[in-house]
């Protein structure tokens, strides 16, 4: 059995999988906003209460955080969930826990979840994207997650936005403290502001995605210009990787027509003949990759 927790900012949620990755148990806990030791209490709690369900765990515990372990520190960092930031968070569970914890950014376990037993299933290399209220990435090489020597491998979202295009440059401005962020451009609220500088209207992307499915002109046009984008950001990481898959994830995932539309356009940008080979797919799990993925860190 293997046991994965996914330490979200408003809620902390643990599943426990066979080794054929069927789900024996699942649950959820409010996180303790700003108090770590309670968090730490929590994930006790809820490791507790899904091995009284489904057995124990071997070997141990898997993690997913909107964060980061710092090679060089040993810390957390570039957590939007600020109480974790300079706190030996894999150290203080393995001992609240009483054995080994493995730690990994949210967005690498998507990919790994997609990897194992989704949507990228049997792939040697897999680039995984989160569009939603920010833009995230995981990048896994047979089945295991790349950190990195800085711990931002996938980190896309804070690259520029490529061969930018006249009416792009400088850029919005990213809460980074740089512009020009494909974050900025790609994630929904990057989205809904396009559409808004062409309507005056303030738009969720969602709804943005409906009205150009139904055919309305402006959010066509605002639709267009995002996939014109997400082509070109994803032309670099293909580029760069060469990903076997290429897997979406996050509220923006949903819209259809990018898995058509991002293809169709990205071998303009890719070093490439022009065939460009590299699969393009919906996620399988949803909103469950990211807590899968992180018992799916315990592969071995």
């Amino acid at each position: 059995m293997r046991i994965g927790i996914d330490l979200g900012g408003t809620k902390i949620e643990g599943i426990a999988l066979d080794d054929q990755g069927g789900e024996a148990a699942r649950l959820r806990r409010p996180t303790p906003r700003g108090d770590y030791a309670a968090t730490l209490a929590t994930v006790r709690e809820v490791v507790t209460a899904l091995e009284r369900e489904a057995g124990p765990a071997a070997p141990g515990i898997g993690l997913g955080i909107p964060g980061a372990l710092s090679p060089a520190s040993g810390l957390i960092k570039n957590a939007n969930a600020t109480w974790l930031i300079g706190r030996p968070l894999d150290r203080d569970l393995a001992v609240v826990l009483g054995r080994p914890v493995r730690l990994a950014n949210d967005a690498n376990c998507f990919a790994v979840s997609e990897a194992t037993d989704g949507a990228a299933a049997g792939a040697r290399v897999v680039f995984g994207v989160i569009l939603g209220t920010g833009v995230g990435g995981g990048l896994v090489v047979d089945g295991r997650p790349l950190t990195g020597a800085n711990a931002i491998a996938g980190e896309w979202g804070h690259n520029p936005l490529p061969w930018p295009r006249e009416d792009e440059r400088p850029g919005p401005p990213c809460y980074c403290g740089k512009t020009g962020c494909i974050e900025t451009y790609l994630s929904g609220p990057g989205l809904s502001r396009d559409h808004r500088l062409l309507t005056g209207r303030e738009l969720p992307a969602v709804t943005v995605a409906g009205l150009a499915r139904d055919g309305d002109a402006a959010a066509r046009t605002a639709l267009a210009r995002y996939v014109d984008r997400l082509a070109r950001a994803l032309a670099t990481v293909i580029n760069v990787v060469d990903p076997d898959v290429v897997v979406l994830g996050g509220g923006l995932s949903n819209i259809q027509a990018l898995y058509r539309e991002v293809p169709a356009r990205w071998g303009d940008w890719v070093f490439s003949d022009g065939v460009v080979t590299t699969r393009f797919r919906p996620n399988r799990h949803g909103d469950s990759g990211g807590v899968r993925g992180a018992a799916w860190l315990w592969r071995d």
